[in-house]
């Protein structure tokens, strides 16, 4: 197995947005704000090889916004898929699947390519686009609160082009002999954790939006982008229940500092972070 990070660019959010009821006197310790209130975070994806599988989980923003979403995200050193699986000696063409956690454009916005003429077409020719259906459905029909964050130019084209599949949503479905999934339901509808078994025996978590970054383990801080806060409280407790074994791995996709960390119960009984750890050292 070899694991790759692929950096695809930084965007930022509003802060009090990204840390919810937490003041602002405490969380602009952990990532300072600029004058507009925002912070930078990572648009960092994972890559899978194993055997013929090259699986990516999550794609970043992409390349395909208008002048309007630029001003309100400020995606800035965007990279390309090509130029990053060159560095690798990949193509798009050797990604086989591409796993997407939820439909939000910071995760499924590199999904989807438009070329000069205005056509869109899947980044990746060859490859399944994983979802569920529960979640399709959720971000196709979706509510005021997540429209700006479902853009349907992102994911609908997948389906329309019929290289979207669906996952069965049953707690920790198998994907295949490595990869398995549990979903959650506090950030939006179905949201799936992937869980990677590594050859070491231990397991990769990609965390994805239940927990954005190491700063958001404390159970209060939640972001105000959810639309179930106390049931992510709820899913926390139950995740740090799992990972906080010592044998868990967990991949931060939005940490601006870290990519990977874990997580243990202390003496007073509750789950904090524990320490970072090298990318290049987990396998």
């Amino acid at each position: 197995m070899k694991l790759h990070v692929l950096q695809t660019g930084k965007f930022k959010l509003d802060g009090g947005a990204m840390f919810g009821v937490v003041p602002k006197r405490m969380w602009s310790k952990l990532n300072p704000p600029d004058d507009e209130n925002l912070c930078t975070w990572s648009l960092r994806c994972l890559l899978i090889e194993e055997g013929n599988q090259k699986i990516l989980i999550d794609t970043g923003v992409g390349h395909k916004q208008d002048d309007r979403f630029r001003k309100h995200f400020y995606p800035h050193e965007i990279q390309e898929f090509p130029e990053m699986l060159a560095e690798i000696n990949l193509t798009v063409d050797d990604i086989t699947d591409v796993i997407i956690t939820h439909f939000h454009f910071d995760h499924v916005g590199g999904a989807i390519t438009k070329d000069n003429n205005g056509n869109l077409f899947p980044t990746f020719p060859n490859a399944k686009y994983w979802t569920n259906q529960p979640h399709y459905h959720w971000a196709y029909h979706t509510n005021p609160r997540e429209a700006a964050s479902f853009l349907k130019e992102n994911f609908v084209p997948l389906k329309d082009q019929g290289v979207l599949e669906y996952i069965d949503t049953e707690q920790g479905i198998a994907f295949n002999s490595f990869i398995h999934f549990d979903f959650v339901y506090g950030h939006t509808e179905a949201m799936m954790i992937p869980f990677i078994s590594l050859p070491n025996g231990k397991k990769l978590v990609y965390c994805a939006d239940l927990l954005p970054s190491h700063y958001h383990v404390p159970m209060p801080y939640v972001m105000s982008y959810d639309v179930r806060p106390l049931e992510t409280m709820k899913e926390k407790e139950s995740f740090f229940e799992k990972v906080s074994d010592g044998n868990h791995i967990l991949f931060f996709e939005h940490d601006p500092e870290l990519v990977c960390g874990s997580v243990i119960k202390n003496e007073a009984g509750k789950y904090v972070f524990h320490e970072a750890l090298s990318f290049d050292k987990i396998l």
